[in-house]
């Protein structure tokens, strides 16, 4: 037993010696001078805390700044500064303390001093019961809104906001994955990171196939909203597909009158033979027009008079679809905003028509892409193949995204989706239809749901559809064609303390019969489709253990292991 506390004793007592104390400036203000060793120092979070701010330090030059949640009294994870990009001399922490009533002792007390350490590695390994088997997600730390999605030489890239230093919303930069199924995606370093102009807000890549930016043939331009003091677009370029950005020497490129101004989607228009470029603007989307990228005109406004109002406009996007069953096309406007009918975050749209100028439409009501909880930021991928219009959205919402029961990540994309467009009773409507990628995954027929599953339901008349488990927790899902509706139950699905709009039940009109569901179950998620696209509702929830029991009724479900 002596023996035990000897070493237990003189292991601290190394950690101790191996730190460096801290400078203790002020009650709000400490530094801390480090020798770089290896190539991560492994900071830690406390979630509870405010932020601090960090100045990272060399030969007196700041070489990076960001804000984290620095461990007082507990540490609930850590996260990775790489340290090795500064060189291998040393360098000075310099933090600013954002919490009121602390003294300088307090400030000597806090175990983040005595917890940073230097390591060659950072593990990602999985921690996170609740994190989905097949739908992207980042290694660690928060993600909102997918970025910059492009096809390029048979990789999908997906860009996403992310704050790399804990898992709620702070220091937005690119993050980036890539992947060749849409499915089965490998981490990349980040590709773009904040400067002088502001973190990196929402936006969008292109490929210069033609060479318009003058930056060489297939070329990816990123353009994106630097947030700092006010909202401004910016460009940068990559010539290795996409992983590395140069940012262009003359941002921002576009500038605004109003300080909700973000989210650049910029697309080719074939028709007009030009760059157009989209970004939200307050309560409306602002419509540019360029030859080269570069240099953008203002052309137009939608908005005013059309669609939900009840806070700003976010994540435009704009493309052209094809009408099932005919030989025309029709232009559709992607706007995320709250004041969905589920509540918060939602993707609503617009059909009309578009000539590089003006956007158009007769629609009346209001229509959303998905009437779930969680669907959010929806926007489409560049130069996929087959002239394919494939979607993807942030599967949260603002009203508890920083509360759900995650802390290693927070957050993940939607399944991918295929859109067109679909007449019903004389109007049109957006189709979503889970992407062709995802049959891939189907795998064996298996007799009992389980945490990660397909459900495929066939129907003829109204049905009932129950998932739960042994604690009691269920998500009930039912089909009333007499009012032609589809619901789902998540108010007794699990977990739904953490925040009071999280229970819900939410409803999707449906627009003709349903013949057949197809349910994606994915540990913390569960995503319904009528299987010809008519009908989308996605929503997360939390068990305590995975649903292992169906029942339905007035339909017939087979049930399949999804390989993954």
């Amino acid at each position: 037993m002596k023996r035990s506390l000897l070493f237990l004793a003189m292991f601290f007592l190394g950690i101790m010696a191996s730190a460096q104390a801290p400078e203790i400036l002020s009650p709000d203000h400490a530094m801390l001078r480090i020798d770089v060793k290896d190539r991560y120092l492994l900071l830690p979070v406390q979630e509870s805390e405010d932020n601090s701010n960090v100045k990272v330090i060399v030969s007196g030059e700041q070489k990076q700044a960001f804000n984290i949640r620095l461990a007082a009294t507990k540490v609930d994870y850590f996260v990775p500064l790489d340290i090795s990009r500064f060189g291998s001399g040393s360098l000075v922490l310099d933090f600013v303390l954002r919490k009121a009533g602390r003294t300088a002792e307090d400030v000597r007390k806090m175990v983040c001093w005595w917890e940073i350490r230097q390591d060659d590695r950072f593990d990602t390994s999985n921690r996170e019961r609740f994190r989905p088997a097949y739908h992207h997600t980042p290694e660690y730390g928060w993600m909102n809104d997918p970025n910059g999605m492009f096809f390029k030489d048979g990789v999908y890239h997906l860009y996403y906001q992310w704050n790399p230093y804990g898992s709620q919303w702070e220091n937005m930069t690119w993050g980036h994955s890539a992947s060749q199924d849409l499915v089965h995606w490998k981490a990349m370093p980040a590709a773009i990171e904040p400067d002088a102009l502001g973190t990196i807000f929402s936006g969008s890549c292109v490929v210069d196939v033609a060479n318009t930016s003058g930056m060489g043939r297939g070329a990816v331009a990123a353009l994106f909203t630097s947030a700092g003091r006010s909202q401004t677009q910016s460009l940068a370029f990559s010539t290795d597909d996409g992983t590395t950005f140069t940012k262009f020497a003359s941002n921002p490129v576009i500038t605004g009158d109003i300080r909700d101004f973000r989210d650049p989607k910029v697309f080719w228009n074939e028709d007009a033979r030009i760059w157009n470029l989209i970004p939200a603007a307050g309560q409306e989307m602002r419509i540019y027009s360029s030859a080269d990228l570069k240099s953008w005109k203002y052309e137009s406004s939608f908005g005013k008079g059309y669609g939900e109002h009840s806070s700003v406009w976010e994540c435009p996007d704009l493309f052209k679809l094809p009408v099932r069953g005919t030989g025309k096309q029709m232009w559709m406007l992607v706007c995320n905003t709250s004041g969905a009918p589920a509540g918060g975050s939602g993707t609503q749209y617009f059909i009309g028509s578009f000539d590089g100028h003006e956007f158009t439409t007769t629609q009346k009501e209001t229509l959303w892409m998905d009437y779930g909880k969680d669907h959010y930021a929806t926007v489409t991928f560049d130069n996929a193949p087959q002239g394919r219009r494939i979607a993807l959205a942030w599967m949260s919402n603002w009203q508890y995204a920083g509360v759900v029961p995650t802390t290693q990540f927070r957050s993940a994309n939607s399944l991918p989706r295929d859109l067109d467009i679909f007449e019903h009773e004389g109007r049109y409507f957006c189709g979503v239809t889970p992407s062709m990628e995802l049959l891939a995954l189907r795998g064996d027929r298996i007799r009992k749901p389980s945490g990660t599953c397909e459900i495929v339901v066939d129907l003829k008349k109204s049905a009932s559809i129950v998932l739960s488990n042994s604690k009691g927790e269920k998500v009930v899902m039912e089909y009333d064609p007499l009012n032609a509706t589809f619901s789902v139950d998540r108010t007794l699905s699990g977990d739904t303390s953490f925040h009071k709009d999280f229970p819900a039940r939410t409803i999707a009109p449906v627009r003709g019969a349903i013949r057949q569901l197809r349910i994606f179950v994915d540990r913390c998620s569960i995503e319904v489709f009528d299987s010809e696209g008519r009908m989308a509702i996605t929503n997360l929830v939390f068990p305590s253990e995975p649903y292992d029991n169906l029942v339905v009724k007035g339909c017939k479900a087979t049930i399949y292991s999804v390989n993954h």
